[in-house]
């Protein structure tokens, strides 16, 4: 019997959905495999399918489908090495998630899920069974393992496929980017390996689905914790790893090892990378976004242009009375940096003509923010219209700190199909400018250097939609703000720990109120690119109508 095996790691980008296409990526990576000489080539958690499913996977005829394809899937793949793939199937009235090998024509094992994922961005008991712990596989010379996705964030499951005789821990995961993340992937996976003495591998999806990212990172450890193999982050590898088996048993030979990126570039390539890709699999390659002269906008504008390329992004000023010269020269500056190109659409215009017909309703009412928000509400309107005669999608602008408090208009700068920084707090978006403007990377499709306008990062924020305005009028300097925020929305403190904290009681609680009368606008915003553990929508699930206010410490 052979003492080598040759493992073909396939971290791929799915597409939910996209049956034939995953199967097609599939067998390319097979076929590549094949040729390398490999035993057998893996594929991540829900490959075939696309993940996350959510209810979708209840319809009987997805699930058909997903079977017959992976039935063609393995006749098409009979003469070569062992393909395992990822995809739910449905068995005894009951769907598992389930890891499928295939060899010689056929389904030769599945592996079902045991442990459910059932917070943050996921709830898999709504929708999957429990399957029992299963026993390792046989591969060529070794039998191993497979602890699916959250299996391995227990002892148990790793612990009993040890005890049955598995030789290599094999773990396919479909884990979405967070901040801090890996560290805490990596932590998790060393401890398997200690309790077990065994060699793993950890093999994630990559791609964007939706609002979560998934950020690829795989890696192969051997006994002992030590890393063997790292695989890029946010980009597809296919890479083969040799393991030797000598007399304490099978190691993986020293392979490439990626260095990972900080927390300011993954963040950064997660937006691209959500924005590219719910872009390509919706059936878009160009989008169109209000360019103001301010600081979120542009950096909007920049991640649109090293996703698509600056000839696929189209920037819009559309001006009032109360925009600021400034900000129709960083404006243009803006786009000429980056090679955009830059429409002016003046709002007034429309805006004298909608005062005039409001005036009989509004006669003898005191201008407040209602004309505020009307300018925003016809931006939205042009930039929708332009949207739909040209086939871009637009794209908003707000950050978390404005999503969080309400500080944006719905119908109006909220209207868009996707938004790059939602998860990213107001004080990350300077820091984020700030980075790109000193970095650059091959992948990246605009030009190097200052692409941001140092003059917007520096100007104090203001939404110019009455005289002489900043955002420190109606909200706490962010500097304030966002430790606030990210108490009450990331870390669910109360006001009494944030008091004990240093914070102003009657700011606390002005902020806290301010994010749940809030709560009916994120229900209709866009969706964006997941960076924290604690971004709004999945993660973070609250009632629109909510009368309780904590009071604590008072």
């Amino acid at each position: 019997m052979s003492n080598r095996f040759r493992l073909t790691l396939a971290q791929l980008n799915p597409t939910l959905g996209d049956l034939a296409g995953n199967a097609a990526k599939a067998r390319a990576a097979w076929d590549r495999a094949k040729a390398d000489g490999a035993d057998m080539v893996a594929l991540p958690e829900m490959f075939l399918s696309g993940y996350q499913t959510q209810d979708l996977v209840q319809r009987p005829a997805f699930l058909a489908d997903l079977r017959a394809m992976l039935d063609r899937l393995a006749r098409d793949c009979a003469d070569g090495p062992l393909l395992g793939i990822g995809l739910p199937m449905g068995a005894r009235g009951a769907i598992y998630n389930c890891w499928a090998v295939l060899g010689g024509g056929s389904v030769r094992a599945v592996i079902r899920k045991h442990h459910l994922p059932n917070e943050q961005v996921f709830d898999e008991k709504r929708v999957f069974a429990s399957g029992d712990i299963s026993g390792p596989f046989v591969a060529g010379p070794l039998r191993i393992g497979t602890p699916i996705c959250e299996d391995a964030w227990h002892e148990d499951v790793a612990e009993a496929q040890a005890e049955s005789g598995a030789e290599l821990l094999l773990v396919p995961n479909g884990s979405p980017y967070a901040r801090g993340r890996f560290d805490t992937r990596m932590t998790h996976m060393v401890a398997r390996v200690v309790e077990t003495g065994l060699p793993l591998v950890y093999l994630n999806l990559v791609g964007g689905q939706d609002d979560q990212v998934f950020d690829g990172a795989s890696f192969v450890l051997n006994p002992g914790g030590k890393l063997a193999v790292q695989l890029p982050a946010h980009e597809e590898a296919l890479v083969s790893v040799d393991f030797t088996q000598g007399p304490d048993g099978w190691r993986a030979e020293p392979g490439p090892r990626a260095a990972l990126p900080d927390d300011l570039a993954q963040d950064y390539r997660t937006m691209c990378m959500g924005l590219g890709d719910y872009l390509r699999k919706s059936g878009f390659g160009r989008v169109v976004l209000g360019l103001s002269g301010g600081i979120d906008s542009a950096l909007v504008a920049t991640i649109a242009a090293d996703t698509l390329g600056p000839d696929n992004v189209h920037c819009v000023m559309l001006p009032s009375e109360y925009t600021s010269p400034a900000s129709l020269s960083d404006a243009a500056d803006q786009a000429r940096r980056l090679g955009c190109k830059l429409d002016e659409v003046s709002i007034e215009g429309p805006r004298r003509a909608m005062s005039d017909a409001l005036a009989p309703l509004f006669a003898g009412l005191a201008e407040d923010v209602t004309e505020e928000n009307l300018q925003s509400r016809l931006r939205g309107t042009i930039l929708m219209a332009i949207s739909n005669k040209t086939g871009a999608m637009l794209l908003t602008t707000g950050n978390k700190s404005e999503v969080a408090v309400g500080y944006a208009t719905i119908y109006g700068d909220m209207n868009g199909g996707y938004n790059p920084i939602k998860d990213l707090y107001k004080t990350r978006v300077f820091d984020i400018c700030r980075w790109r403007n000193a970095n650059h990377a091959p992948w990246m499709k605009a030009p190097s250097g200052e692409v941001i306008v140092p003059g917007i990062i520096d100007k104090p924020p203001s939404a110019e939609l009455r005289a002489d305005q900043r955002d420190d009028d109606s909200l706490p300097p962010y500097d304030v703000l966002d430790p606030i925020l990210e108490g009450l929305v990331d870390h669910d403190l109360s006001v009494a720990d944030l008091v004990a904290r240093g914070f102003g009681r009657a700011t606390i609680e002005r902020v806290a109120h301010l994010v749940q009368i809030a709560e009916w606008k994120r229900y209709q915003s866009a969706p964006g690119p997941r960076l924290s553990l604690r971004a709004f929508w999945l993660d973070r699930r609250y009632p629109m109508v909510n009368r309780w206010r904590d009071r604590s410490g008072a």
